[in-house]
């Protein structure tokens, strides 16, 4: 079951992914081209939420589920937070993913509030760029190619 958990967490953060880079770059096109907020935009956004959501609950049942925990417990956290592996993958990445859905929750959430297009493009290039930003800084690159 586990295993099966951890591949739908690798291949649904392809779509997480290709998701959070089109709503960046979508909000910031459109930010700088003075363009309208149409129906498209608002879907865009959302259903990037809700891919980011899911993202994070699998990754977190992966990591509650997994070895990482009994690790802890056996090796000790000192010894986990010595290692750069261990510590990328049970500290570091969770963290910034997690900050990463924040980021991307607060930006949808704010930009309902806005009234026009120009506001509203504004908040979602910044929230959806810093957690793109978030996102890449710590994906696993050597486990994905």
């Amino acid at each position: 079951m586990y295993e099966t958990v951890k591949m739908l967490h690798s291949y649904w953060a392809y779509l997480t992914l290709f998701m959070i880079v089109i709503a960046a770059l979508n909000a910031l096109f459109k930010f700088f081209g003075k363009k309208e907020f149409h129906p498209i935009d608002f879907r865009i956004s959302l259903f990037t939420l809700i891919v980011s959501h899911i993202q994070l609950l699998i990754g977190l049942i992966v990591l509650f589920a997994g070895p990482y925990f009994t690790q802890i417990s056996d090796m000790g956290m000192k010894t986990v937070m010595g290692n750069s592996v261990l510590r990328s993958n049970i500290v570091e990445h969770p963290l910034m993913m997690i900050i990463a859905v924040v980021l991307i929750t607060i930006g949808y959430s704010k930009h309902k509030k806005k009234l026009t297009s120009t506001p509203k493009f504004k908040v979602l290039a910044i929230f959806y760029t810093l957690a793109l930003i978030s996102v890449l800084a710590k994906i696993p690159w050597n486990t994905w190619f």
